[in-house]
């Protein structure tokens, strides 16, 4: 090899072990930045404070009318079981599978309703109180979109289901309990 490629070769390996150390090793001094802006970049953290805003606060407050991502809910039948006009839908607005409206009714409905929606499950087996019977004929008359209505907001002693169990997920609830009226 000649002189001029062994120099080269000495100054490159030179310089990448220089660039190599200038980050991450151990020293008392202060790390060297060729690029100080990427390292220091003006910027504010999570609740800290801010002379620069009138509220003192980093954190601003959303624009009015935002909607978060995945909740932009505007089908009134499928999310409120109401039409247009506000009353309740009479049917299921959406495909649903009935076995899995019964595997979310055993979770969440039969602790109370009871397995054949007769109102006395293991609340009534343990405390003696008797929950709906969900074949009362005003419930089997009732529209589908009331009884979503009561699964989604609750009603008397019953809870609200509208967090733990997906709109889709009540509507097959609501299949299943129609399958439990009609005696199938």
């Amino acid at each position: 090899m000649s002189q001029r490629r062994v120099l080269f070769l000495a100054l490159l390996v030179a310089s990448v072990l220089l660039v190599g150390c200038m980050r991450g090793s151990t020293s008392s001094r202060p790390p060297i930045h060729p690029n100080p802006n990427m390292d220091h970049q003006p910027k504010y953290r999570a609740q800290a404070e801010s002379a620069f805003f009138y509220d003192g606060a980093t954190m601003r407050p959303p624009v009015e009318g935002t909607v978060a991502r995945g909740e932009l809910f505007e089908d009134t039948a499928l999310y409120e079981g109401k039409d247009e006009a506000g009353d309740f839908v009479t049917a299921i607005p959406v495909a649903v599978d009935v076995e899995r409206g019964r595997e979310r009714y055993e979770i969440y409905c039969t602790p109370c309703h009871g397995a054949t929606g007769n109102g006395r499950g293991v609340l009534w087996e343990r405390a003696q109180i008797e929950s709906r019977d969900l074949h009362e004929e005003r419930l089997v008359a009732a529209p589908d979109g009331q009884l979503f209505d009561v699964v989604t907001n609750g009603l008397g002693l019953m809870q609200g289901y509208r967090y733990p169990i997906p709109a889709k997920d009540r509507w097959a609830i609501i299949a299943y309990v129609r399958e439990l009226q009609s005696g199938s």
